[in-house]
């Protein structure tokens, strides 16, 4: 388990479906460590407090193992070519993460990183913000249904992360998993 890219952005302004709304979902990878705080990684924003970041939301984290599932349906929307990479970060994630995904995470599990402490806390619950950066509305009824949603995680022991920090899970007491409780949350 190993972290392939740290990813941060600052909030903007963007006109999405017809309004201008404040964003900070284009995510882009930066190089080196980054400082982990409690309340996210030094960087990057949230654009709207009320549904991101927080102390239990402090950080996003996304298994590149959707990343093929995304490829495929933005190009069947005729967003994206077939060949058309995606570039990690496009999905809102400050980490993006190889070998862990929802099915693996339950609320209260830790990630011990070299120099970090994470904890899962929520799925991540998909949002027309969402749907803006994938190129096509149905993008958030497709989280929905696959559960790809990735996990929330609050900050343990701050530190730093980077590209390339392994992950070593340690589990918490393993009574709510985070794919449940997002189908729970959308009513699933």
């Amino acid at each position: 388990m190993i972290v392939l890219s740290v990813n941060v952005a600052r909030a903007e302004m963007r006109d999405i479906d017809g309004r201008r709304v404040a964003t900070a979902i284009g995510k882009k990878p930066v190089a080196g460590p980054v400082a982990v705080r409690p309340g996210g990684l030094e960087g990057d924003e949230q654009a709207d407090l009320t549904v991101h970041g927080g102390l239990s939301k402090a950080v996003y984290a996304y298994p590149a193992a959707h990343y093929p599932f995304w490829q495929t349906v933005r190009a069947q929307a005729r967003v994206s070519r077939w060949d058309d990479p995606l570039p990690l970060g496009l999905l809102g994630e400050n980490l993006t993460i190889e070998g862990l995904d929802e099915r693996e995470l339950w609320v209260g599990d830790r990630l011990v990183l070299p120099g970090c402490v994470l904890a899962v806390s929520e799925p991540r619950l998909p949002c027309f913000k969402f749907g803006a950066a994938m190129g096509f509305a149905q993008a958030v009824k497709l989280m929905a249904r696959s559960g790809f949603c990735g996990a929330y995680l609050a900050v343990i022991e701050p530190g730093t992360v980077a590209a390339g920090d392994e992950i070593q899970l340690q589990p918490g007491p393993r009574e709510v998993g985070i794919r449940e409780l997002f189908r729970a949350r959308l009513g699933l």
